[in-house]
């Protein structure tokens, strides 16, 4: 089945009903309910939106296919990228909605101020596509799991090797709001640790414009061989846009950026796209694995839909909560949050979207990162064929270490 406007309207509408009405104490008592969480109107929304939720709905496919005698229910709504109202979805959720588990979660300041909620219901969540470290840091806790990539990931593999083969001036694009300023940061750091230079930054309410030539020529007059770009979806694919139209690559300036994703180069195409270096956790074409559960996906999708890292975060963690719920049973699991999310931690991590890895004490979900460059259109083989890989940062190493996160659940 695929995920359009008018299913995720179909899907508010039912929600917004079951919510009116409230579940029955027996369903309720036996069954898990999901709450999706995610961008299906705004910038975002090609990077999380409606296909996160064909993701999230394959695990549900595949584990009830396997386990028919527990009940799943997948809730979907948009939190409009306004921390105000994705809190009151979450809040009216876990308080009339009996909902267990938050999925997707993002932008970074829904996630972090879900926080207090989450944890004060005793619920789960399971963060895929915010960015800020900080959830695995200051502001981590028993209840909340990180799970795709996070800034500090991204910015480690990409700033690292670039400044390593020869981008040591550094300039930043940034979006004005918590992940944007957590990636800059992580970056900084990295830049300045390997030698370079950060020459400059502009900061812009996210989503508030669609013209960045004023940026565009700021970073070129500060004289930076290395454009960053600490934004995502329709953001980013305007910037490559203006970017090429000045012929800034032609320059010799490279293009980076600190999140971004196949769903973003294939929006603005491999002419536009060609030579941006990014760090994904995750691409279809990477392993038989990977194609396998593309295969799988596929039905479920647009034709020439590929899940990005976050969006394949949401089948591999909603996967991985349910089989917690299995080792615990059903009543646990609804009981407390927090006794799940330790389940999880104790059960190693395998699906075909990550392979192998586990979850630390301090809610950071470990795999490898991937170092990719854009291919130019003519050495592309077939549409999704995008990325060529330039290096594998092993998982140990790809994430921040546990000890300089200063995460306060970890302290003994």
């Amino acid at each position: 089945m695929q995920w359009n406007r008018r299913d995720i309207l179909a899907s508010g509408l039912a929600a917004a009903a079951m919510l009116a009405a409230g579940p029955s104490r027996a369903q309720a008592a036996s069954t898990i309910r999901v709450g999706h969480i995610t961008d299906m109107s705004g910038v975002y929304r090609d990077v999380e939106g409606p296909t996160s939720v064909a993701c999230a709905q394959q695990a549900i496919d595949e584990f009830t296919a396997q386990n028919p005698g527990i009940r799943v229910e997948l809730l979907v709504a948009d939190h409009q990228n306004k921390a105000d109202i994705g809190l009151s979805i979450i809040r009216q959720w876990f308080d009339q909605g009996g909902v267990d588990v938050l999925t997707n979660v993002g932008n970074s300041s829904v996630a972090l101020g879900a926080k207090d909620l989450v944890e004060a219901r005793d619920k789960v969540s399971i963060v895929t596509s915010a960015g800020s470290s900080d959830l695995t840091g200051k502001a981590c806790s028993a209840n909340t799991l990180h799970w795709s990539w996070d800034s500090w990931c991204l910015a480690h593999s990409t700033a690292t090797s670039l400044v390593k083969t020869g981008g040591d001036k550094w300039f930043f694009v940034t979006a004005d709001y918590a992940f944007g300023h957590a990636a800059q940061a992580d970056a900084t750091r990295f830049v300045e640790g390997a030698g370079g230079k950060v020459l400059g930054s502009v900061r812009y309410p996210y989503g508030s414009t669609t013209d960045f030539t004023s940026f565009l020529l700021q970073a070129r007059r500060s004289g930076a061989n290395v454009i960053a770009f600490a934004n995502s979806g329709t953001d980013l694919i305007n910037c490559l846009k203006q970017a090429q139209e000045f012929g800034l690559s032609r320059g010799g300036v490279r293009m980076a950026a600190m999140v971004g994703y196949v769903t973003d180069v294939l929006g603005m195409g491999l002419p536009v796209a060609k030579g941006l270096t990014l760090t994904e956790t995750f691409y279809w074409d990477l392993n038989d694995r990977t194609r396998a559960f593309m295969e799988r996906i596929r039905p479920k999708l647009p034709a020439g839909t590929f899940p990005n890292m976050s969006q394949a975060g949401d089948y591999s963690g909603l996967l991985h909560y349910l089989k917690a719920v299995k080792e615990l049973g059903v009543e646990k699991a609804k009981a407390s949050g927090r006794e799940t999310v330790a389940m999880m931690k104790r059960l190693p991590t395998d699906d075909d979207a990550f392979g192998p890895g586990s979850i630390r004490a301090d809610g950071r979900k470990i795999h490898p990162a991937y170092l990719f460059q854009v291919k130019p259109p003519e050495e592309s083989r077939q549409v999704g064929d995008i990325y060529k890989l330039v290096s594998t940062v092993g998982a140990e190493e790809a994430f921040r270490p546990i000890a300089d996160g200063g995460c306060p659940i970890t302290r003994s």
